[in-house]
């Protein structure tokens, strides 16, 4: 399937990011209504990107094609996932942050624990655990149906007049950058934590 956004420059990874709530990704048993987004750009004028001072062998996936997973660990703990977007060699990416689970539910309360529904995917790491996914879904395509993960458009695409902007997360390089998004009210939108450096002692 054919979408828009698997064209668009990396350059225009915040309407991507923006394009995608609402959205409905699915693994494991689990199907999520995005609900937050983070876009990343790497072309050089992102210094909070993976890729902004090239490819890596972790980042190489960040530079097309669009429309495949990109896995990382961080905190020696979690994983989080994106999207790849932005034309074939120009590397961008949308962090998938929070989402509404609209079917699998006792699925993903298994793997997360007796929370609320609304804390089921509730950031970027809680919504890697209720999809059951993990590093082999790294450099997967999202929208074929040949990797775990299946991302999906909504019936009815996000209003732009319900979602709201603002700085990422947990970024210690350009944080003020309004480059995260989420649809305006929605429980299941993460809390927001300025990044804050460590002191060293």
């Amino acid at each position: 399937m054919d979408h828009p956004w698997l064209h668009a420059p990396a350059a225009d990874v915040a309407e991507t990011a923006r394009g995608l709530l609402g959205w409905e990704l699915s693994a494991g048993g689990v199907r999520i209504r995005l609900t937050e987004v983070e876009a990343y750009a790497g072309t050089g004028a992102d210094p909070a990107s993976h890729a902004h001072r090239g490819p890596t062998p972790r980042t190489r996936v960040m530079f097309g094609p669009a429309g495949y997973a990109y896995t990382y660990f961080v905190f020696g703990m979690h994983w989080c996932l994106n999207v790849v977007c932005g034309r074939d060699g120009e590397a961008a990416a949308v962090l998938l942050r929070a989402g509404e689970v609209v079917d699998g539910v006792d699925l993903a309360r298994k793997r997360r624990g007796e929370v609320a529904d609304r804390e089921l995917a509730r950031g970027p790491a809680r919504l890697v655990v209720a999809l059951g996914i993990d590093a082999t879904a790294n450099g997967t395509s999202m929208l074929d149906g040949t990797g775990p993960l299946l991302l999906t458009p909504p019936s009815r695409p996000v209003a732009p007049s319900a979602v709201s902007a603002g700085p990422r997360v947990g970024v210690a390089a350009a944080h003020d950058v309004p480059w995260r998004f989420w649809i305006t009210g929605d429980p299941t939108v993460s809390p927001y934590r300025r990044h804050v450096p460590r002191r060293r002692s």
